[in-house]
């Protein structure tokens, strides 16, 4: 994938029955340094799938970590087959994708998401809204930085509150505390728990709350 900033493959993953399909993988071995994250940028990745899971919201394609991928560990997630021309700025356009788009909000703020680009959000041929590119989420600080502050003030669907009040009963799921540092899970709790009780869907908090590029 020639314009990612991290090494990305669109690959074909064969069953043993012969059925094939289209994934993207991202190798820990192709990823560029950062000072501020960790190593293993692909762990994170999965991690977003799992808390989307967690969430019930199932807007993240399904992703998993390889230990033998062909560059080495990675992650490995379902290709979406979308219509490339739309992205978040076109899809803000139709009303109809607001609710799903508002609960992407606040997944980004849970997840802590630094890097919600416009073009990571995409549209499939049956109409679904899905949220990929999450290897720059979960850190401890605040870093959010997204394009989604349209909606910046409204107030959380309930039912979105009513998912992240279970998750926050519950506990994080193994297949999500397993991929997280502890201080990374305890941070995600607060910032859901924090969603909980300023039920209102975050207003931008620095002077730089863009990613760049937007798309």
């Amino acid at each position: 994938m020639p314009w990612s900033s991290n090494g990305t493959y669109l690959v074909t993953v064969t069953s043993s029955a012969g059925e094939a399909v289209a994934a993207i993988y991202k190798p820990g071995a192709a990823e560029r340094p950062l000072w501020d994250f960790p190593d293993g940028l692909y762990r994170r990745e999965v991690a977003a799938f799992a808390l989307s899971e967690a969430l019930g919201w199932g807007f993240v394609p399904a992703t998993v970590e390889v230990g033998d991928g062909p560059l080495g560990p990675g992650s490995l997630q379902i290709f979406v087959d979308a219509d490339f021309e739309q992205h978040y700025f076109t899809l803000a356009e139709d009303p109809a994708h607001h609710p799903v788009l508002k609960r992407l909000a606040a997944f980004d703020f849970v997840a802590n998401n630094a890097d919600r680009k416009g073009g990571h959000c995409l549209i499939d041929g049956a109409g679904q809204i899905w949220g990929i590119d999450h290897g720059l989420c979960f850190h401890v600080q605040p870093k959010l930085r997204t394009v989604i502050w349209e909606f910046a003030g409204e107030p959380v669907a309930e039912a979105d509150l009513a998912d992240i009040d279970r998750l926050v009963g519950g506990g994080l799921p193994p297949s999500l505390t397993a991929l997280l540092h502890p201080e990374e899970c305890r941070a995600l709790l607060s910032r859901a728990g924090h969603l909980l009780e300023e039920p209102h869907l975050p207003q931008p908090w620095s002077d730089r709350p863009y990613p760049w590029p937007l798309v």
